[in-house]
């Protein structure tokens, strides 16, 4: 699978997807894509840049939810054009599709929208590749017959983001024999961040907890995912969503060496 010039998956390097929740402003979104790319090149890694400009699945209709389409697509566009990172953002109508796809160069479908196939195939039809997010009520090997829609409708690539299975009330749990499964069938990548939400369990809103980022990914990259989703912010206690589960900017350079070293130690475990 291809994302602009970087490859995804069959032993190429671990890919970055990492960005902001969502949009806050334009400076921010710059800084922090900024911020990224300098990261994942310190660590040799790719990097595609990550963020909302829409929060639609919401707990409260008094939640943030980002600029809206058109002024966020103007924030990302700007992003790109200064940074050089390929971006991504999700979608939740057809309607958005095509042009979300001529700013973004990876199309990310949200979990609770991965079986909704008027949503798919609209994506599909621009050409981008998807990041398929597995919902968190299908199991691993249902998401062979998303990634075979999802090529029928003409996608020239898919990876499936495993981001945890309801466990339970306000709780998910990441099944890591999940990520071998999926990767019999695509690309797959963490999503260490969304993984430690606690779903609906705040204030009108959800929860969740960063502990067990860094954690999760480790433990994601031993089990050989191709690629980790790590939400990022300057302060994540400010943060207008999802706080509770994003890491400061510091934190993910040091859990991105981490990676890398695990990455290296088993790449010289195989080849000795």
């Amino acid at each position: 699978m291809l994302i602009r010039d970087i490859r995804v998956g069959d032993g190429a390097p671990l890919l970055l997807i990492s960005g902001l929740n969502v949009l806050e402003s334009l400076d921010g979104a710059l800084a922090c894509s900024h911020a990224v790319a300098g990261i994942a090149d310190r660590h040799g890694l790719p990097a595609v840049f990550k963020a909302s400009f829409d929060k639609a699945n919401r707990s409260s209709r008094s939640s943030f939810r980002g600029p809206g389409l058109d002024e966020g697509l103007r924030i990302l566009e700007r992003v790109k054009q200064e940074t050089g990172l390929p971006i991504t953002t999700d979608l939740h109508e057809p309607g958005q599709a095509k042009p979300v796809a001529e700013v973004a160069d990876l199309l990310q479908i949200p979990s609770f929208l991965s079986r909704q196939t008027d949503l798919v195939a609209a994506a599909a039809g621009t050409g981008r590749p998807l990041n398929l997010k597995k919902g968190q009520f299908m199991a691993p090997r249902d998401v062979a017959l998303a990634v075979e829609k999802a090529t029928s409708y003409g996608a020239p690539g898919v990876m499936v983001t495993e981001r945890g299975t309801t466990f339970g009330y306000h709780d998910l749990v990441v099944d890591m024999r999940g990520l071998v499964s999926i990767r019999d069938v695509a690309p797959v990548c963490l999503d260490a961040t969304h993984a430690v939400q606690h779903p609906g369990a705040g204030e009108h809103a959800s929860s969740g907890d960063r502990r067990f980022v860094a954690p999760l990914a480790r433990a994601a990259v031993a089990l050989g995912v191709d690629a980790l989703f790590i939400e990022t912010h300057p302060n994540p206690e400010d943060a207008p969503c999802d706080g509770a589960c994003q890491i400061r900017i510091e934190d993910l350079d040091r859990l991105l060496g981490e990676a890398c070293a695990i990455r290296t130690a088993l790449a010289e475990t195989r080849s000795g």
